[in-house]
């Protein structure tokens, strides 16, 4: 009987060493340090949530936006009267007339309006820059809660309005996440592109635009290889803009975007999809949202980072 249960002890020994459980894994110490890497991992990632929703909420952030009017003709009354050829859903009856010729933009504010050029007042017709140009103008009205811009996209010239009263901003109802996981952190490797490579990169308007890829990240999951098409972020970053098994499905339907560092020297970075997050149109129809390249739908659902936003519910009406 001792032989048979040494016998079994040695076998069960020899099963947990192959399946990785060792003495040293149920160290209580090793264990302790893991419960604190999680605990400051969430910590940090707390931080980064709460920085994404303040940007979000901000006065002039995606959340403020109440219009997008494509310009059309040379010349556009501007308000929120019913007689204004682009009209606004908040700020005065007649805001001012706005006015284009081969890319360039001027306004002139109607008379007795309060209007800001970039924080200073204006009275008389004053040039508009677009967000083509190296430093765009912001319009002001409402007592600076309201302002317009000039955007372009595809060939196509657009006013953005924003409100700090927008109802997608007073109502805003949070953000939800997946729980935060440290295995969601991946080691990934960086394939530089060729000189002047470029991604046709479609965005939620229809338009399609090709943009510069400075090259493609490689990662490992669960044993598969996947592969994403990077587009350049900010001085420090690679911007991602990706499509996986959960989208529709608890994340959003059109996809999510993923700011990566820059590689080391030897190509190699670390992907964090806890900090996946939408893109602007999944709380507003006034943005112009980049969707994910043909390479960079992953056959893998990504439970981790940013899930799909609940909108309030339609005013009622009375």
């Amino acid at each position: 009987m001792l032989r048979w249960r040494h016998c079994v002890t040695i076998g069960l020994a020899m099963l947990l060493v192959a399946c990785g459980v060792t003495s040293d894994s149920q160290d209580p110490a090793a264990r302790a340090d893991a419960a604190r890497l999680d605990v400051v991992f969430s910590a940090q990632t707390r931080v980064w949530q709460d920085k994404r929703r303040a940007e979000l909420v901000s006065p002039d952030g995606w959340l403020s936006l109440i219009g997008l009017h494509r310009i059309e003709l040379k010349s556009h009354f501007i308000g929120s009267g019913q007689a204004a050829g682009i009209r606004l859903s908040m700020g005065p009856e007649k805001l001012g007339l706005l006015q284009s010729d081969d890319g360039a933009y001027w306004f002139t504010p109607e008379r007795g309006v309060v209007v800001t050029l970039d924080d200073v007042p204006v009275r008389g017709r004053v040039r508009l820059l677009s967000d083509a140009d190296a430093s765009p103008s912001a319009l002001g009205f409402d007592a600076g809660k309201g302002a317009l811009s000039i955007i372009e996209r595809g060939g196509v010239a657009f006013v953005r309005a924003r409100h700090e009263d927008a109802r997608t901003r007073t109502r805003f109802t949070g953000l939800e996440y997946w729980p935060t996981a440290r295995d969601w952190q991946v080691d990934a490797t960086f394939e530089p592109a060729s000189a002047g490579a470029t991604l046709p990169i479609a965005n939620i308007l229809g338009m399609i635009e090709d943009m510069p890829t400075p090259g493609t990240v490689t990662f490992e999951r669960d044993g598969s290889r996947y592969a994403l098409q990077a587009l350049q972020g900010g001085d420090d970053t690679l911007f991602l803009i990706f499509a996986d098994r959960t989208s529709g499905h608890g994340s959003y339907s059109a996809g999510r975007y993923l700011d990566a560092p820059l590689p080391d020297d030897e190509g190699r970075l670390r992907l964090d999809f806890n900090r996946a997050y939408n893109p602007p149109c999944a709380f507003t129809a006034f943005a112009t949202c980049p969707l994910p390249p043909a390479g960079n739908r992953l056959d893998l659902a990504v439970s981790a980072g940013e899930k799909a936003y609940r909108p309030p519910p339609p005013p009622t009406l009375e």
